[in-house]
C-alpha cells in the first residue's frame, strides 16, 4: 500500500471517531481573554459574587475572565446576549434565580429558553436575602414590621430591584404568608438598597452582599434573613421563618455557558471552577458576603433550573404578579 493510502485512511479513522480537539474541541482553550456576562447592574450582590469567581476563576484557567454587566429587563438582556454568544468557551453567563427561572416566563413572548438554551457547568453557592429598614422607622424585629405595617394600612412603601426581580418575589411572599400590605415601589439596578437608606422606602429584601456594608455601618437596620434557619454566616441574625413559619427565599448562584459549547471546554470548565471554589482566598471572600460555597455537578445544576422554575412560577401565579 502506497503511503499516500497510508495518510487518507488516517484521515478517514480520524473523521469517523468524531471531532478531534484541534476541530473544535478546545485545543489551545483558553488562548484569549474571556468574558463572564453579568444579567445585574455594577455593585450588586450577584455582581460582587460574580467578580470573586471571575478573578480567581480566571487565574486557575490561566486567562483573564472579564464582568460583563448586562442588567436589563429583569436580567433576560444578560441572558440573551449570553445564549446568543459563540460556543466557544470565551463567554460564560452567571446565572441566578431571577433572570433565569423568572424572567423568561413573565415577558409576553418568551425570550429564551432556559433548559435548551444554555449548558450547565456548576452552582457555586447559596446567598440568604437579608429583610432591612429604614433606621428612622423604629422597628427592632420582623413582628414590629408586620404590625407597623398592618397599622398603617398599606402606607409602608417596600422596595425591589425591578417587577419580578428576586427582591420583589421574596417581599411579596413575605406580605402573603405574614398578611399585610406595603406599596410596591420597584427600582432599577441596584436602587432598592439606597432607597431604604434615604428613607425613600420604608424596607426591602435583597441579597446579603448588597445590604451588609450599609448594615455595618448603621445605615439600614437589618431584621432577619431569608434562610429556613439560623445560620454563621449572619451568626446574630435570625430567620423570618422564626417568626413567619415556613418563609423560605434565598437564592443559587452557578456558572453557565451557551448551548452548544464543545464537551471538553465544560469539562475544563467544571473542573476548574470546582478548583476555584476550593480556593481559601474565595471561601473567605463568600463568607465575607455571608454566601454558603456550594458546587454540583452539571446534572445536578439543570434539576435545580428545573424545580425553581417550578416553585417560582407557582409563586407568581398565587401572587397574582405581573411584569411590566
Amino acid at each position: 500500500m502506497r503511503k499516500t493510502d497510508l495518510a487518507l485512511g488516517a484521515a478517514v479513522l480520524c473523521m469517523a471517531a468524531g471531532p478531534t480537539l484541534s476541530q473544535g474541541g478546545g485545543a489551545g482553550w483558553p488562548a484569549r481573554p474571556m468574558r463572564l456576562v453579568m444579567p445585574n447592574a455594577p455593585g450588586t450582590g450577584t455582581d460582587t459574587l460574580g467578580r470573586i469567581v471571575a478573578q480567581y476563576l480566571g487565574e486557575e484557567l490561566g486567562q483573564q475572565l472579564v464582568v460583563d454587566n448586562r442588567a436589563g429587563a429583569g436580567g433576560v438582556l444578560g441572558m440573551v446576549i449570553g445564549r446568543n454568544a459563540a460556543p466557544d468557551g470565551y463567554t460564560l453567563i452567571y446565572s441566578s434565580p431571577p433572570a433565569l427561572t423568572v424572567a423568561p416566563f413573565v415577558q409576553k413572548q418568551q425570550p429564551f429558553d432556559p433548559m435548551k438554551d444554555f449548558a450547565y457547568i456548576s452552582t457555586i453557592g447559596i446567598t440568604p436575602n437579608v429583610l432591612i429598614v429604614n433606621a428612622s422607622l423604629g422597628v427592632k424585629s420582623v413582628v414590629d414590621l408586620i404590625e407597623l405595617a398592618r397599622a398603617k394600612k398599606g402606607a409602608l412603601n417596600m422596595s425591589s430591584s425591578g417587577n419580578g426581580s428576586q427582591s420583589h418575589l421574596a417581599g411579596a411572599l413575605l406580605q402573603n404568608i405574614g398578611r399585610f400590605e406595603s406599596l410596591h415601589v420597584p427600582f432599577k439596578g441596584g436602587g432598592a438598597v439606597p432607597s431604604v437608606m434615604t428613607g425613600e422606602s420604608h424596607w426591602s429584601i435583597n441579597p446579603a452582599p448588597s445590604s451588609l456594608g450599609l448594615i455595618r455601618a448603621g445605615k439600614v437596620v437589618a431584621l432577619a434573613h431569608t434562610l429556613p434557619r439560623r445560620t454563621p454566616l449572619l451568626p446574630d441574625m435570625p430567620s423570618i421563618a422564626e417568626t413567619v413559619p415556613k418563609y423560605n427565599y434565598s437564592a443559587w448562584n452557578g456558572i453557565i455557558a451557551p448551548a452548544k459549547t464543545p464537551q471538553p471546554i465544560l469539562d475544563r470548565l467544571h473542573k476548574a471552577l470546582v478548583a476555584t471554589m476550593a480556593r481559601a482566598e474565595v471561601k473567605a471572600a463568600f463568607a465575607a458576603q455571608a454566601t454558603e460555597i456550594v458546587v454540583s455537578t452539571p446534572a445536578e445544576f439543570r434539576a435545580l433550573v428545573q424545580e425553581t422554575i417550578a416553585s417560582n412560577i407557582k409563586l407568581v401565579k398565587a401572587l397574582g404578579l405581573q411584569v411590566d
